[in-house]
């Protein structure tokens, strides 16, 4: 059985598509690679911010969900996404740049022998600069090269996600049967996981939290995050492994961009497994990338309703 090879996205809860464009495009300096639609409520956009191309382990994707509440911080959630940028000077960049978009931050430590910086957007929702400046493992993807962030400084993938989880012992040890990683370093109540070449962009953090109240999940918290198989083949594999299991899923979805697999491994925590490619670029050209409203195949017939009941959201960028 292969092993999962990495982070292949983090999907997140915003309470307003334009806002966290404005946030991720002009301030985190990530690409807008697809602005389409939750294909399971095709009224609340889905936007894809990533590298220069879209590529798998890159993109952080939102939900905008009409009316949705404020999301609560604690235990048992998904609670914190890293971005990888190339080195520690990059950290110090991205502080001065933090002070002049007034963005909530904190200040450049270590965890893990890594430098990093947390920081917040307006919902609350938490991020983490990390430096690859002495990481090795899988390889980051492709800087913006049209953004607002120099390149040699900008961010240009994925690292791990930190888990906040209640019950520590019996949540690693399915984590570690089912999905097999590996628990190579605890720092405290904090324990880094890796999966197939490991590193920044193959981790997670699980915390052990049993004293904060419960998470609630709204605007500003993590909806779920995929790790990335090669192809559906693999996939199919893992569809199989995690039935073999006996645990609730959804089975083979076609996503177009993407084929997945999404499992419950405890609640209210959602995994998904999802395959690198075909990728964000068959639909629209390099230059105008994310630009218009994108659909699958499958729901092209509805492009009058969809467009009729979302909002319009200026992301045109190549005038």
């Amino acid at each position: 059985m292969a092993q999962l090879t990495g982070i292949h996205h983090v999907t997140a809860i915003t309470s307003s598509a334009e806002k966290i464009y404005d946030f991720f495009n002009d301030v985190l300096g990530m690409r807008l690679v697809k602005k389409t639609v939750n294909q399971d409520d095709i009224q609340a956009y889905h936007l894809f911010f990533a590298d220069d191309i879209g590529s798998a382990g890159t993109d952080m994707t939102f939900f905008d969900f009409n009316g949705v509440p404020q999301g609560q911080h604690g235990t048992n959630e998904l609670h914190r996404t890293s971005f990888r940028v190339p080195s520690d000077a990059a950290l110090e960049y991205f502080l001065e740049r933090f002070k002049k978009f007034h963005v909530k931050h904190g200040g450049i430590s270590e965890m893990f022998g890594r430098k990093v910086l947390p920081f917040e957007d307006f919902d609350g929702q938490l991020y983490q600069l990390i430096s690859d400046e002495y990481d090795s493992g899988v390889a980051p993807g492709t800087p913006w090269q049209n953004g607002p962030v120099p390149i040699e400084l900008a961010i240009y993938g994925l690292g791990p996600v930190i888990i906040k989880i209640s019950q520590f012992v019996a949540f690693k040890e399915a984590f570690e049967t089912v999905y097999q990683f590996k628990e190579t370093a605890t720092e405290g109540d904090m324990h880094w996981f890796e999966t197939g070449e490991g590193g920044n962009g193959a981790a997670v953090i699980i915390v052990d939290d049993s004293t904060s109240m419960m998470a609630q999940q709204g605007a500003g918290s993590i909806h779920h995050i995929a790790f990335r198989v090669p192809d559906e083949a693999e996939l199919r594999e893992w569809i199989n492994r995690i039935d073999s299991f006996g645990l609730p899923n959804s089975g083979f979805v076609d996503r177009f961009f993407f084929q997945s697999l999404y499992a419950r491994l405890a609640m209210p925590i959602l995994f998904e497994i999802a395959t690198d490619g075909p990728g964000f670029m068959g639909d629209e050209p390099y230059e105008t990338l994310g630009e218009k409203l994108s659909l699958p195949p499958f729901l092209e017939s509805k492009r009058e309703e969809i467009e009729s009941e979302v909002r319009y959201i200026d992301t045109i960028r190549s005038r």
